[in-house]
């Protein structure tokens, strides 16, 4: 796994998942379980995800100690590749769970 930063209006990193982990998605007329590409507090990329630009989707994925549900929006879509998915909801209980992930993933 590799470490990503980025400048500019980035606020928080992003940890890129090469082998990825698994989500399952539902929305825009499309469901799914895709793996994740990128991973970050404020959303993630999905592979293979076809849902179009403004999609709601809700998502489901397990980290150590439990099961994070959250609902996002698709931000972007990169045909082919899939789809930029930003949090647009989650339960103060999966908030802790992601962070707790992405803290030890990011050290």
């Amino acid at each position: 796994m590799s470490k990503e930063m980025f400048c500019g209006t980035r606020r928080y990193e992003r940890i890129s998942l090469p082998t990825g982990m698994f989500v399952a998605w539902y929305g825009g007329g499309e469901q799914g379980v895709s793996r994740v590409k990128t991973l970050g507090m404020r959303g993630l990329f999905i592979s293979g995800c076809d849902a179009p630009v403004g999609a709601n989707l809700r998502l489901v994925f397990e980290v150590p100690g439990g099961s994070v549900h959250a609902e996002g929006i698709v931000r972007n879509v990169a045909p082919g590749e899939g789809a930029g998915c930003e949090f647009t909801k989650m339960a103060s209980r999966d908030r802790v769970l992601l962070e707790r992930l992405l803290r030890r993933l990011l050290r």
